[in-house]
Protein backbone atom coordinates (compact mmCIF):
# COMPACT_ATOMS: atom_id res chain seq x y z
CA UNK A 1 0.00 0.00 0.00
CA UNK A 2 1.60 3.41 -0.74
CA UNK A 3 1.23 6.30 1.47
CA UNK A 4 -1.73 7.51 0.00
CA UNK A 5 -3.64 3.75 -0.11
CA UNK A 6 -3.39 1.96 -3.26
CA UNK A 7 -2.67 -1.23 -3.24
CA UNK A 8 -0.05 -4.10 -5.48
CA UNK A 9 -0.39 -7.35 -5.66
CA UNK A 10 2.05 -8.29 -3.20
CA UNK A 11 0.39 -6.40 -0.64
CA UNK A 12 0.03 -8.04 2.48
CA UNK A 13 -3.82 -8.87 3.61
CA UNK A 14 -4.05 -6.63 6.06
CA UNK A 15 -3.07 -3.93 3.91
CA UNK A 16 -5.34 -5.08 0.77
CA UNK A 17 -8.23 -5.56 3.50
CA UNK A 18 -7.56 -2.08 4.75
CA UNK A 19 -7.52 -0.83 0.96
CA UNK A 20 -10.95 -2.39 0.44
CA UNK A 21 -12.78 -1.53 3.11
CA UNK A 22 -11.40 2.35 2.86
CA UNK A 23 -12.88 2.34 -0.96
CA UNK A 24 -16.02 1.47 -0.08
CA UNK A 25 -16.35 4.02 2.70
CA UNK A 26 -16.22 2.07 5.64
CA UNK A 27 -14.00 3.79 7.20
CA UNK A 28 -13.89 2.85 10.82
CA UNK A 29 -13.74 -0.96 10.26
CA UNK A 30 -10.25 0.37 8.40
CA UNK A 31 -8.87 1.77 11.31
CA UNK A 32 -10.07 -0.78 13.14
CA UNK A 33 -8.24 -3.40 11.17
CA UNK A 34 -4.84 -0.82 12.16
CA UNK A 35 -6.26 -0.32 15.72
CA UNK A 36 -3.88 -3.31 17.15
CA UNK A 37 -1.01 -2.31 15.54
CA UNK A 38 -0.92 1.47 16.03
CA UNK A 39 -0.89 1.32 19.89
CA UNK A 40 3.36 0.96 19.38
CA UNK A 41 3.86 0.86 15.66
CA UNK A 42 4.37 4.76 14.31
CA UNK A 43 4.00 3.56 10.67
CA UNK A 44 0.74 1.68 11.95
CA UNK A 45 -0.82 4.34 13.82
CA UNK A 46 -0.03 6.85 10.93
CA UNK A 47 -1.78 4.88 8.52
CA UNK A 48 -4.64 4.67 11.01
CA UNK A 49 -5.40 8.12 11.04
CA UNK A 50 -5.77 8.30 7.53
CA UNK A 51 -9.34 6.62 6.56
CA UNK A 52 -10.62 8.19 9.76
CA UNK A 53 -9.42 11.94 8.16
CA UNK A 54 -10.95 10.92 4.92
CA UNK A 55 -14.21 9.86 6.55
CA UNK A 56 -14.28 13.52 8.27
CA UNK A 57 -13.70 14.78 4.93
CA UNK A 58 -16.37 12.74 3.50
CA UNK A 59 -18.74 12.71 5.87
CA UNK A 60 -18.44 15.66 8.36
CA UNK A 61 -18.30 13.03 11.01
CA UNK A 62 -15.48 11.68 13.43
CA UNK A 63 -13.59 14.93 14.44
CA UNK A 64 -12.65 13.41 17.77
CA UNK A 65 -11.83 9.34 16.63
CA UNK A 66 -9.85 11.55 13.56
CA UNK A 67 -8.00 13.87 16.48
CA UNK A 68 -7.29 10.75 18.87
CA UNK A 69 -5.93 8.71 15.78
CA UNK A 70 -3.41 11.54 15.37
CA UNK A 71 -2.60 12.52 18.68
CA UNK A 72 -1.07 8.66 19.22
CA UNK A 73 0.22 9.13 15.70
CA UNK A 74 2.11 11.99 16.85
CA UNK A 75 3.41 10.77 20.12
CA UNK A 76 4.66 7.55 18.90
CA UNK A 77 6.63 9.44 15.38
CA UNK A 78 10.61 9.43 16.64
CA UNK A 79 12.51 10.33 13.31
CA UNK A 80 12.21 13.47 11.06
CA UNK A 81 10.35 10.99 8.53
CA UNK A 82 7.77 10.23 11.28
CA UNK A 83 7.14 13.58 12.32
CA UNK A 84 7.29 15.00 9.33
CA UNK A 85 4.83 12.81 7.50
CA UNK A 86 2.02 13.09 11.12
CA UNK A 87 2.47 16.74 10.83
CA UNK A 88 1.61 16.60 6.99
CA UNK A 89 -1.77 14.81 8.50
CA UNK A 90 -2.11 17.29 11.00
CA UNK A 91 -2.40 20.04 8.23
CA UNK A 92 -4.68 17.98 6.22
CA UNK A 93 -6.97 17.45 9.29
CA UNK A 94 -7.10 21.04 10.26
CA UNK A 95 -7.77 22.08 6.05
CA UNK A 96 -10.75 19.59 5.77
CA UNK A 97 -12.39 21.38 9.26
CA UNK A 98 -11.77 25.25 7.45
CA UNK A 99 -13.06 23.61 4.31
CA UNK A 100 -16.10 22.06 5.29
CA UNK A 101 -16.81 25.09 7.65
CA UNK A 102 -16.47 22.95 10.78
CA UNK A 103 -13.64 25.32 12.43
CA UNK A 104 -11.70 27.69 10.88
CA UNK A 105 -8.17 25.99 10.94
CA UNK A 106 -6.27 27.48 7.89
CA UNK A 107 -3.24 28.59 9.96
CA UNK A 108 -3.19 25.64 11.72
CA UNK A 109 -3.07 23.53 8.42
CA UNK A 110 -0.65 26.33 6.76
CA UNK A 111 1.62 25.98 9.95
CA UNK A 112 1.88 22.13 9.49
CA UNK A 113 2.24 21.54 6.65
CA UNK A 114 5.40 24.19 6.52
CA UNK A 115 6.93 21.98 9.19
CA UNK A 116 6.22 18.86 7.42
CA UNK A 117 8.18 20.34 4.54
CA UNK A 118 10.93 21.27 6.61
CA UNK A 119 10.92 17.36 8.33
CA UNK A 120 10.93 15.98 5.15
CA UNK A 121 13.61 15.68 2.84
CA UNK A 122 13.26 16.32 -1.15
CA UNK A 123 13.30 12.43 -1.57
CA UNK A 124 10.87 11.66 0.91
CA UNK A 125 8.12 9.05 0.20
CA UNK A 126 5.74 11.65 1.68
CA UNK A 127 7.13 14.55 0.10
CA UNK A 128 4.45 14.41 -3.45
CA UNK A 129 1.52 13.85 -0.56
CA UNK A 130 2.95 16.87 1.27
CA UNK A 131 2.88 18.86 -2.33
CA UNK A 132 -0.36 17.76 -2.95
CA UNK A 133 -1.85 18.78 -0.17
CA UNK A 134 0.01 22.22 -0.11
CA UNK A 135 -1.36 22.95 -3.50
CA UNK A 136 -5.41 22.03 -1.84
CA UNK A 137 -4.41 24.95 0.95
CA UNK A 138 -3.38 27.24 -2.47
CA UNK A 139 -6.40 26.44 -4.69
CA UNK A 140 -9.03 26.55 -1.54
CA UNK A 141 -7.97 28.42 1.13
CA UNK A 142 -5.66 30.75 -0.28
CA UNK A 143 -7.79 31.40 -3.84
CA UNK A 144 -4.01 30.97 -5.30
CA UNK A 145 -4.19 29.31 -8.33
CA UNK A 146 -0.68 29.62 -10.15
CA UNK A 147 0.53 28.62 -6.41
CA UNK A 148 -1.90 25.66 -6.28
CA UNK A 149 -0.68 24.92 -10.22
CA UNK A 150 2.92 24.41 -9.08
CA UNK A 151 2.26 22.60 -6.04
CA UNK A 152 0.29 20.13 -7.96
CA UNK A 153 2.62 19.77 -11.18
CA UNK A 154 5.00 18.94 -8.10
CA UNK A 155 3.09 16.43 -6.73
CA UNK A 156 1.85 14.51 -9.68
CA UNK A 157 5.62 13.94 -11.07
CA UNK A 158 6.54 12.46 -7.51
CA UNK A 159 3.81 10.21 -7.84
CA UNK A 160 4.64 9.74 -11.22
CA UNK A 161 8.03 8.55 -9.96
CA UNK A 162 6.59 6.78 -7.16
CA UNK A 163 3.67 4.65 -8.73
CA UNK A 164 1.32 6.54 -6.75
CA UNK A 165 -1.81 6.05 -9.00
CA UNK A 166 -4.13 7.06 -5.59
CA UNK A 167 -2.08 9.95 -5.61
CA UNK A 168 -2.36 10.65 -9.50
CA UNK A 169 -6.13 10.32 -9.92
CA UNK A 170 -6.07 13.19 -7.03
CA UNK A 171 -3.20 15.56 -8.89
CA UNK A 172 -5.01 14.96 -12.76
CA UNK A 173 -8.77 15.46 -11.55
CA UNK A 174 -6.99 19.34 -9.87
CA UNK A 175 -4.81 20.09 -12.37
CA UNK A 176 -7.90 19.31 -14.62
CA UNK A 177 -10.32 22.13 -12.22
CA UNK A 178 -7.71 24.53 -13.00
CA UNK A 179 -7.53 24.05 -16.47
CA UNK A 180 -11.35 24.44 -15.84
CA UNK A 181 -11.58 27.45 -14.44
CA UNK A 182 -9.23 29.03 -17.58
CA UNK A 183 -11.72 27.31 -20.42
CA UNK A 184 -9.15 25.20 -21.16
CA UNK A 185 -11.74 22.67 -21.83
CA UNK A 186 -9.79 19.88 -23.81
CA UNK A 187 -6.46 20.12 -20.83
CA UNK A 188 -9.89 19.42 -18.29
CA UNK A 189 -11.63 16.87 -19.91
CA UNK A 190 -8.59 14.63 -20.71
CA UNK A 191 -7.56 15.32 -16.97
CA UNK A 192 -10.84 14.07 -15.69
CA UNK A 193 -10.98 11.20 -17.63
CA UNK A 194 -7.06 9.83 -16.59
CA UNK A 195 -8.92 10.50 -13.07
CA UNK A 196 -12.09 8.69 -13.39
CA UNK A 197 -10.63 5.88 -15.13
CA UNK A 198 -7.52 5.56 -12.18
CA UNK A 199 -10.14 5.30 -9.72
CA UNK A 200 -12.31 2.97 -11.69
CA UNK A 201 -9.14 0.77 -12.38
CA UNK A 202 -8.34 0.69 -8.31
CA UNK A 203 -11.68 0.29 -7.50
CA UNK A 204 -11.65 3.32 -5.42
CA UNK A 205 -15.53 3.49 -5.28
CA UNK A 206 -15.98 6.03 -2.98
CA UNK A 207 -14.00 8.61 -4.98
CA UNK A 208 -15.38 7.48 -8.35
CA UNK A 209 -19.02 9.94 -8.07
CA UNK A 210 -16.51 13.00 -7.62
CA UNK A 211 -14.67 12.18 -10.83
CA UNK A 212 -17.66 11.38 -12.93
CA UNK A 213 -18.80 14.95 -11.74
CA UNK A 214 -15.90 16.61 -12.39
CA UNK A 215 -16.02 14.92 -15.68
CA UNK A 216 -19.45 15.97 -16.45
CA UNK A 217 -18.49 19.60 -15.76
CA UNK A 218 -16.05 19.26 -19.05
CA UNK A 219 -18.25 17.28 -21.25
CA UNK A 220 -21.24 18.50 -23.42
CA UNK A 221 -24.51 17.12 -23.17
CA UNK A 222 -26.10 14.00 -23.12
CA UNK A 223 -22.89 12.79 -22.10
CA UNK A 224 -22.60 14.96 -19.03
CA UNK A 225 -26.36 14.10 -18.07
CA UNK A 226 -25.25 10.44 -18.24
CA UNK A 227 -22.00 10.63 -16.03
CA UNK A 228 -24.59 12.79 -13.72
CA UNK A 229 -26.74 10.10 -13.08
CA UNK A 230 -23.53 7.38 -12.80
CA UNK A 231 -22.66 9.63 -10.00
CA UNK A 232 -25.70 9.95 -8.44
CA UNK A 233 -26.19 5.73 -8.84
CA UNK A 234 -22.97 4.89 -6.91
CA UNK A 235 -23.65 7.89 -4.02
CA UNK A 236 -26.65 6.17 -3.12
CA UNK A 237 -25.35 2.93 -2.95
CA UNK A 238 -22.48 4.53 -0.65
CA UNK A 239 -25.26 5.67 1.59
CA UNK A 240 -25.19 9.57 0.56
CA UNK A 241 -21.20 10.08 0.52
CA UNK A 242 -19.28 12.21 -0.40
CA UNK A 243 -21.92 14.58 1.54
CA UNK A 244 -21.17 17.52 -0.05
CA UNK A 245 -21.95 15.99 -3.68
CA UNK A 246 -25.41 16.22 -3.05
CA UNK A 247 -26.52 19.49 -4.04
CA UNK A 248 -24.65 18.19 -7.43
CA UNK A 249 -26.77 14.91 -7.91
CA UNK A 250 -30.81 15.16 -9.03
CA UNK A 251 -33.02 12.61 -7.40
CA UNK A 252 -33.81 9.90 -8.88
CA UNK A 253 -37.17 9.98 -10.90
CA UNK A 254 -40.15 7.57 -8.72
CA UNK A 255 -40.25 4.66 -11.20
CA UNK A 256 -36.45 4.36 -10.52
CA UNK A 257 -36.26 5.24 -7.19
CA UNK A 258 -38.62 2.20 -6.71
CA UNK A 259 -37.14 -0.28 -9.04
CA UNK A 260 -34.49 0.04 -6.56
Amino acid sequence: MSGSGTTADDDPPLQTAVWRLRSRACWTDAAALLEPHAVADPAAALQRTSPLTERCLYTGKGWTDAEDALRTAEALARSDTERGAAACERGYLAYASTLLGTRDRADEASVALSRAAALLAPSAPGRPLLDFRRGLIAQNIADSPQSARAAYRRAHAGATAQGDELLLSFTWRHLASLALREGELAEARHGFAESLRIREELGYLVGTAPALISLADAEPEPEAARLRAEAGRLFRLLGGVPTWLAPRLEPPAPETAEAN
